[in-house]
């Protein structure tokens, strides 16, 4: 008899794992009865998947509570580890209104009221009952009674309104699991969900899982690794160079360097940075070489902060957009699709080493043994927005075997002489070591996560 699993769909970040990978393929080949719990504005049924829909909002309260208890961790995990850079992971509340400043005197008010681990356990534990008995709560426990499944995965720790369908699955005795779904996830303070099962990356994560959260157990934690890498060693994924030159109108003689983009909020100097880069192409090409860029932007950056820069250096940058669509009117309703997956990998596959800023893209390319290039400076401007060199300086980079992970450009003139080392393959000891970060990040083999998932859900289920 085939096991029933409701993979929860919080949102639009769990579409590229678990449903545009193989993951579903291979739970069906294990007999499994799969169904997303689909809350995203995303057809799933179009691209033949099983879905219901899950329609519905938090209680306005849910969401204030949410950013108490991220508040307080934060302020918890400054004291604990005497480390100030979780500061930094507080994002400026938006007071523009009266309503907003009324909310944010909520939040400071819980914040301070639960603070010190023994009262924010309290506020966790709270946190994750706040749901019961509201409207959309009630909903799920009908269509879980409806659908009796053996078990509920949820594709991410983050979202509120995954709160009441696991809530909801937990009174009706249904195991419950969640993903998290980033590296660099739980210094930030984002797991908002509370389930019986947690999946992670990595025995690092695992261990960092019980660091933050000292009631989850060991027992609680299944290490599988993620599957947004399994694409990378799907044959057959990637275009060939050929079929790629031609359809994105390439230089046949170039050799191209990918740019990846990162969000105004990381990186709101990015564009400074593509312009330097392309201005050391057009160098390096004047003296001989014959080099291009690839440009793909952050996915939800829609700023035109790159437009200048992108008609300047026309002869330089070949700007590729990612495959992500608008699914509803919501802000957050850009979504990636199944053909992006394919683009990225295209575009990895095709180029000699990606530069960007603090991106885990450092570990698509070295699944390509492929370098890294990492900008580590600041631009030359009065009005500094941010010091990228902070980010680095984050929790999750800590993780680093070495320094030698990846090419650190510390200056606009170390550019040059860092593309010619990825150009001319002077890399083994760079990829060795991005190797090695990569391993210790996530569980390897990479290509069996969604193998180790199904297994893990098997027993818990």
């Amino acid at each position: 008899m085939s096991k029933k699993i409701l993979i929860l769909l919080p949102d639009g970040v769990g579409l590229r794992n678990f449903a545009f990978t193989n993951f579903t393929n291979l739970g069906k080949e294990k007999g499994w009865d799969i169904t997303f719990w689909n809350q995203t504005p995303f057809e799933l049924s179009k691209i033949g998947l099983n879905e219901l829909k899950l329609e519905g909002k938090p209680h306005f309260l849910t969401d204030l509570y949410k950013r108490a208890k991220i508040e307080a961790e934060l302020d918890h995990f400054t004291t604990k580890f005497n480390e100030s850079v979780y500061q930094e992971y507080k994002f400026p509340p938006n007071l523009n209104s009266l309503k907003a400043k009324l909310k944010w005197k909520v939040v400071q008010f819980l914040a301070k009221k639960y603070s010190g681990e023994k009262k924010l356990i309290k506020l966790r534990e709270k946190f994750a009952n706040i749901e019961r008995g509201k409207t959309l709560y009630k909903k799920c426990i009908e269509t879980l009674q409806n659908e009796q499944p053996d078990v509920v995965f949820c594709t991410n720790q983050r979202p509120v309104n995954a709160l009441a369908p696991l809530l909801a699955a937990k009174d009706l005795g249904i195991p419950t699991a969640t993903f998290i779904f980033s590296w660099d996830n739980l210094p930030k303070a984002t797991k908002v969900v509370k389930t019986d099962y947690y999946f992670v990356w990595s025995d690092f994560m695992a261990s960092e899982l019980i660091k933050y959260y000292s009631e989850i157990s060991e027992k609680q934690i299944k290490v599988t690794g993620t599957p947004q890498f399994e694409p990378h060693f799907t044959q057959g994924l990637a275009d060939s160079k050929s079929i790629f030159y031609k359809k994105y109108n390439l230089d046949a003689e170039r050799q191209y360097l990918c740019y990846s983009g990162d969000d105004i909020t990381t990186a709101p100097h990015d564009e400074l940075y593509l312009r330097d880069v392309a201005k050391a192409v057009r160098n390096l090409n004047n003296s001989g070489k014959n080099i291009g860029i690839i440009f793909r932007k952050c996915p939800v950056d829609f700023s035109d902060r790159y437009d200048r820069f992108l008609e300047e250096y026309k002869n330089e940058i070949v700007s590729i957009d990612p495959l992500w669509k608008q699914q509803g009117s919501q802000w957050n309703a850009i979504l990636p699709t199944k053909e992006d997956l394919a683009l990225q990998t295209s575009i990895i596959a095709n180029t000699f080493m990606v530069i960007n800023v603090a991106s885990s893209m450092i570990f698509d390319f070295v699944s390509y043994k492929k370098p890294c290039g990492y900008i580590n400076y600041n631009p030359d401007l009065t009005n500094l927005k941010k010091d990228t060199r902070s980010i680095y300086k984050y929790i999750h980079f800590r993780s680093k075997p070495s320094e030698k992970v990846a090419y650190w450009i510390n200056s606009e003139s170390d550019i040059e002489s860092i593309i010619l080392k990825s150009l001319e393959k002077d890399t083994i000891e760079t990829i060795e070591q991005a190797s090695e970060w990569f391993r210790k990040i996530n569980k390897h083999p990479a290509n069996e996560s969604s193998e180790r998932i199904w297994k893990a859900l098997n027993e818990i289920s």
